[in-house]
Parts: C-alpha cells; sequence; structure tokens
C-alpha cells in the first residue's frame, strides 16, 4: 500500500507545506511506509494528482492535507477507482465535513490517522462533479463559495468569515427564481431564498442545517428556504443554522429523496463542498457507498439519538 499526502498551500489562512512535511516525513519516515508527497501549485492540481495516484492501480491511500475544498478536489480524483481510499488530514478554516464524527482532534494527529477504520460513504452527483457532505444553491451558495476572499482577513475565523460573507450578500439581494423537481414528481416553482442538499452534517465553519442526515443511507436531506425578507432572514438562518427548520414550517420545507433537479433563469453558482461550480440546470442525485473514506479507529460518524 502506498500513502498519498496531497497538500494544497493555499488552504487556511497560512501555507502549511512546511509543517506537514515534517509531520508526514517523521512519522511515516519512523514506520518505513511507502508514502509520498505532492504539493498543489493552482486550482485543480489536488484532483488530477489524486486521479493519477489511483489509476496507478495498486491499493493507495489518499490524504487531503488543506480544507474541505481540498477534500472535495482529492473525493472528485478518486471517483471511480475502487483501489483508492480518502480521509482528511486538515488544515483549512472550517474543516467541516469531519465534524460529523465523534471527535475531529484526532484526524489532527497523523498517528491515529494511520491506525484507522474505514466506511463506505455516499456521494452526491451534480452534474460532473461529485460532494460527500453539504451542496446549496442561492444565498447560501454565495455566501459560502465568497466567504474565502475574507478568511484571509485579521481576526476572521471559518464561522467570522461566513457571517461577513452573509451581511455582504443580504444587501445584494434575498432570493432568486428557482424551478426544483424532485425525484417523486414534487415541482415548486417559485423565487427561493436558499436550496441545500444534504449527505454530511456541517458546514459554513458551524452551520448544522440537517443534524440527522446519515453519510451512508442513500437519501438525500433537501432543504428549502421560501422567499424572506432581510428582517426575515436573520431569524430563519438562525434557525437553520441550528438544525430547527422543523420550527418554521411556513418558511423552510424538508424534502427526502435520492435526486433533483434544479433550474434557474441564468446560470448560478452552486457550492459544492466549498468549490464554485456555475450552471444553469443542477442535476444532482446519490451514488450510494461510493466512497472508500478512513478515519481514526474508534471514532464514530452515526448521530446520536
Amino acid at each position: 500500500m502506498k500513502h498519498i499526502f496531497i497538500i494544497n498551500p493555499a488552504a487556511g489562512k497560512y501555507d502549511r507545506t512546511e509543517e506537514y512535511t515534517r509531520k508526514i516525513e517523521a512519522v511515516c519516515g519512523a514506520r518505513g511506509l511507502a508514502y509520498e508527497i505532492h504539493r498543489s501549485e493552482k486550482p485543480g492540481d489536488c484532483r488530477r494528482i489524486a486521479r493519477e495516484a489511483a489509476a496507478a492501480g495498486e491499493e493507495v491511500r489518499l490524504y487531503a492535507c488543506g480544507g474541505d475544498g481540498t477534500l472535495n478536489e482529492v473525493i472528485n480524483g478518486a471517483v471511480g477507482f475502487d483501489n483508492a481510499a480518502v480521509t482528511h488530514f486538515p488544515g483549512g478554516s472550517g474543516n467541516d465535513m469531519i465534524k460529523m464524527f465523534s471527535e475531529t482532534a484526532p484526524f489532527f494527529d497523523l498517528e491515529r490517522l494511520l491506525d484507522c477504520d474505514e466506511a463506505q460513504f455516499d456521494l452526491i452527483r451534480c452534474n460532473e462533479t461529485h460532494s460527500v457532505n453539504i451542496l446549496s444553491m442561492g444565498l447560501d451558495a454565495r455566501i459560502g463559495t465568497e466567504m474565502a476572499r475574507y478568511k484571509k482577513l485579521p481576526l476572521l475565523s471559518g464561522h467570522g468569515a461566513y457571517l461577513a460573507s452573509t451581511l455582504v450578500n443580504l444587501i445584494k439581494g434575498i432570493s432568486q427564481h428557482f424551478v426544483i423537481t424532485l425525484d417523486d414528481g414534487t415541482r415548486l416553482d417559485d423565487k427561493f431564498t436558499l436550496i441545500c442538499a444534504c449527505n454530511g452534517r456541517w458546514y459554513g465553519g458551524g452551520f448544522n442545517p440537517v443534524p440527522d442526515a446519515e453519510p451512508d443511507d442513500g437519501l438525500l436531506e433537501v432543504l428549502v428556504v421560501k422567499k424572506v425578507s432581510i428582517l426575515t432572514a436573520s431569524r430563519v438562518i438562525g434557525k437553520y443554522k441550528a438544525g430547527q427548520y422543523r420550527q418554521l414550517p411556513e418558511l423552510i420545507s424538508h424534502h427526502r429523496c435520492k435526486s433533483l433537479t434544479i433550474t434557474c433563469d441564468k446560470p448560478s453558482v452552486v457550492n459544492v463542498d466549498g468549490e464554485a461550480v456555475f450552471t444553469g440546470e443542477a442535476k444532482i442525485t446519490t451514488m450510494p457507498r461510493a466512497l472508500r473514506f478512513f478515519y481514526p479507529r474508534g471514532l464514530s460518524y452515526r448521530r446520536e439519538n
């Protein structure tokens, strides 16, 4: 087995390449493991490196060294290769995907990552890209994909950057026209504030819209937020963030499905695990158990009842 570490120097607030390299060389060298360290130079490199490593044919473990966007790129590179397993060796501002686990600290410990358990997670396919966590359109997608510019500002954490992007985008406009068609034939045609499709539970540096989502049940948890005013938006976003959508049934509808299509009047941004995809029609479907994901031994990703 080969261990492939893919470092994204643009993740987080500063370049962690040297920090990652020291840890990897010390731990993997002491264990006598076959490993490689790669550093991305531009967007898309993490995906390319992961795909080339998986395509070589031997059993590989791919370590996404960066944030949620880095993890998304590595996963997209590994899609379709049964010999490749993926994990997150985090270094981003949010590191949201792994928050579904009982602990996140062990993911930062390479010794714990090497001594691992493995699960098969669902993926969300959106047109020609994939997501393991959460994708969204509307206000939330604009907020999520534009928050990168705020992460670099002093004193702004992942959550602070999300709130800054929220304020700016609330001023730009709350809603837009979407047509949503679910796999059971339900059709929603109106102006909506946001739409999210969840396989995981956390995103945006602290938002937990559907706390009971499971990453391996073959289903999408979809929330649709109706058009609201700026005054109402703050109340709705607070409930949405805390996973309390059931308290606002007149404004937030919940749907469970395996696929849906979202069309809009002009190409709009889809936030796919922090990566921006622009399209006028998003065809979204589940890919059951399509990802081998490994994680520190002894952790659990099952939600607490």
